[in-house]
């Protein structure tokens, strides 16, 4: 995984990455657009939305939601990613933490109608995945919702055949979402398949 000054150091080239491996179709950021797409109309469908957004990196995400009227908090564990989001949101609630530690103390504070978590909760084990999740969901309004967009896979057999496509490209330091293994947990999961390797995971308060 990687530390927090070589996120920092990431930071300035992160979108035009993403954007390289979109364009392309490549793993692991294919669908990556449609993905943020997506969550951004679902929540933006809801006025003066209160979300929370873990991981949030350069804020591309959450700007938008921002500039719709919502009222963000978030956690990222780069402080150059916290000073360029800050940049987009001035009057954000934006916190820096390492989220596989737990949520710092002035989100649990709070609660909220969205929770959303795009392409960052692939750093936490599938052992640390169940707990944070439910953790998650104590922080939600009534009728509130976790969204979820990351690299993930309806099996692990679809999993496995990427980490062949991939050869090389694979990283072994991820560890990515498998929605039907994470139904045995979370009944009411719901996944919405984007492209060969990415989808959004919903769960509803």
């Amino acid at each position: 995984m990687l530390n927090n000054v070589e996120f920092d150091l990431w930071a300035d080239g992160y979108d035009k990455a993403v954007d390289i491996s979109d364009e392309e179709n490549s793993y692991p950021f294919a669908g990556y657009r449609k993905v943020l797409g997506t969550i951004y109309k679902i929540i933006a469908a809801k006025p003066d939305a209160v979300v929370l957004d873990i991981g949030f990196g350069t804020g591309i995400l959450t700007a938008k939601l921002y500039e719709n009227g919502c009222t963000i908090y978030g956690q990222d564990f780069s402080a150059r990613m916290i000073e360029l989001a800050s940049g987009k949101m001035p009057h954000a609630h934006l916190y820096q933490g390492d989220f596989t530690q737990g949520l710092v103390e002035p989100l649990l504070a709070q609660h909220y109608d969205f929770i959303i978590a795009t392409y960052s909760m692939h750093h936490l084990t599938d052992e640390q995945k169940v707990p944070f999740l439910h953790m998650l969901l104590r922080q939600l309004n009534p009728g509130g919702r976790i969204l979820i967009g990351d690299v993930v896979f309806e099996n692990r057999g679809q999993l496995e055949q990427c980490r062949k496509s991939a050869g090389d490209e694979w990283d072994e330091e991820e560890i990515y979402f498998v929605a039907d293994e994470l139904e045995r947990e979370f009944s009411e999961l719901v996944f919405t398949k984007i492209s060969y390797c990415a989808g959004i995971l919903s769960l509803t308060a």
